[in-house]
């Protein structure tokens, strides 16, 4: 196999890089990985970044988890029940369960824990509007009244992804939500080593041996997590180069997250596999700014989002058709709530309809910013090809290029194009993040509360409301119908369509679980 003069450098500096980690080559019992991204927090309460996330299912335990089918399940829990009324909810903690510092989890720990995540995630944030109460009734049993049935509680504390309702101790849940917690003492499989964590550069996470597994088998975040290696080292290398050399000659055993590009040379590397692992992928999306000219004018939004077509995102950004899929359901395709609600008012795309409908709207030619994140490869692209796409239907587009932690402040501005605002940017959900309208935060559009592009709508809070009080399956469906017809109606954002991204590992790595998130957990390496 030939490598390319980019493979060559990358493999050339793998080793000292490397050495500096203090990577070592040796035990089958240690599972090195190289993660998609650099753990800079470690409260994954505070902060919605995946890698926080990950980190605390290395750590935390929850009270349910989702399973393949994306149904909740005990997880902490053994038995739970609900009243007659649907009003109160009681959960019975399952025996084995205790802290890293050898104190047993109680009911009280569990409580602190919800009302604490509930201050930061959106679907905590409903379910607790309607919370009366939320305490441990004694050691083993917490109760929540209600105060009227909610037919989500399962699925609210059982979300996968962020904010994840993990569970800490109650000394650290007690923290304000809206400070960090400053160590990572839970109940989970792994344990984090803080004093060998270096910021940069290293994460270790040792077996936990007192951790009580449930018997059934591993499904997605539910079942069985069996820690089957005494460590876990993730190794953060920025470069994807070495990260590929570094997999190829065997220095590490897993890359999280393989770009496209270098997919196909992995592939033919001897003793590598590459694999999709998540089954729903992740969902490129547009967001507009609500709040600001020439994008607070409803009209000028549904005319870009008219514009915009999907397949042109998808080639440009991912490029391999293997790991792209064609989805215009705001709601994941292939999950429950997936909808043709509201399809017609973009099909097909038309920069002709578009140039048509901005006339409609009165555009004038006022700036339109699109921020451009250089240093995220696909969120890049579908900046450049937006940027093109809305030149071409006759916006005057200024595409601002700067990395993704420029992008993530200045998206909080509020103020006008002339004074450091905005009018869109490009990002990516994975579609665990996306599967209702509570869990997908880009829906809210109360703009006290919104994630920043802050819209104004009444009438979606109340469609959102409605799926909240669905009582069942089909009632959700419809309500979750209902919610993506007024969102696209609006405009809220565009999406951009769905794609995957494979991992990569050594030909001696079993285990590993399809999921919308990655766990550390029933993996093993073999000799």
């Amino acid at each position: 196999m030939k490598l390319n003069r980019r493979a060559f450098v990358g493999g050339a500096i793998a080793a000292p890089f490397l050495a500096r980690s203090g990577f070592a080559q040796g035990s089958a019992s240690v599972l090195r990985v190289i993660p998609h991204a650099d753990l800079k927090n470690i409260d994954p309460i505070w902060t919605t970044a995946y890698i926080s996330r990950n980190h605390g299912y290395m750590v935390y335990d929850t009270l349910f988890a989702m399973d393949a089918n994306l149904k909740p399940q005990p997880q902490m829990v053994d038995k739970w029940e609900e009243s007659s009324d649907k009003k109160t909810w009681t959960f019975v903690l399952r025996d084995g369960l205790s802290f890293h510092d050898g104190k047993p989890v109680t009911a009280d720990d569990c409580a602190a824990s919800l009302i604490r995540w509930s201050k930061r995630d959106p679907m905590g944030q409903q379910l607790f509007s309607i919370v009366e109460s939320c305490k441990g009734r004694d050691a083993k049993t917490l109760e929540i009244k209600i105060s009227r049935p909610y037919g989500l509680m399962l699925d609210s504390i059982g979300k996968i992804s962020s904010n994840v309702p993990f569970i800490m101790p109650k000394a650290l849940a007690e923290t304000d939500a809206f400070k960090q917690v400053e160590s990572a003492v839970g109940s989970g499989p792994f344990i984090f080593k803080k004093e060998e964590w270096v910021p940069g550069s290293k994460v270790v996470y040792v077996k936990n041996k007192d951790y009580v597994p449930r018997k059934e088998p591993a499904s997605a975040a539910a079942g069985g997590k069996i820690a089957k290696v005494d460590r876990v080292e993730w190794l953060y290398i920025p470069d994807s180069t070495t990260c590929m050399n570094a997999l190829m000659s065997g220095e590490i055993d897993y890359y999280e997250q393989v770009p496209g590009d270098l997919a196909p040379v992995l592939a033919k590397a001897p003793g590598v596999k590459i694999e999709v692992l998540d089954p729903i992928g992740a969902q490129g999306m547009m967001r507009f700014n609500s709040m600001v000219a020439p994008t607070d004018n409803e009209m000028v939004r549904r005319a870009i989002v008219r514009a915009t077509n999907q397949r042109d995102m998808l080639a440009a950004a991912v490029g391999n058709p293997d790991y792209y899929k064609f989805c215009e359901s705001l709601f994941p395709c292939g999950t429950p709530m997936e909808s043709k609600a509201g399809l017609d008012l973009i099909r097909p795309p038309s920069k002709d309809e578009a140039k048509k409908m901005l006339k409609e709207a009165g555009y004038k030619g006022d700036k339109l910013v699109i921020l451009q994140p250089t240093d995220i490869p696909i969120s890049s692209a579908f900046a450049q090809v937006a940027a093109k796409t809305l030149r071409d239907i006759g916006m005057n587009v200024d595409l601002q290029a700067m990395d993704w932690s420029s992008v993530t402040s200045r998206r909080a501005k509020k103020d006008p194009v002339d004074k450091g605002g905005w009018n869109m940017f490009p990002t990516w959900w994975i579609g665990g993040d996306l599967l209702n309208p509570l869990t997908n935060a880009a829906m809210i559009a109360n703009p006290d509360k919104a994630w920043p592009g802050w819209p104004n709508d009444k009438k979606m809070e109340e469609l959102r409301q409605a799926f909240a009080n669905a009582a069942t399956l089909d009632e959700q469906k419809a309500a979750a119908a209902a919610v993506q017809q007024r969102s696209i109606e609006t405009a809220q954002y565009i999406n951009l369509g769905t794609y995957f991204v494979p991992v990569g590992y050594r030909d001696n790595v079993k285990g590993m679980i399809p999921s919308p998130v990655q766990f550390f957990w029933n993996m093993e390496k073999t000799s």
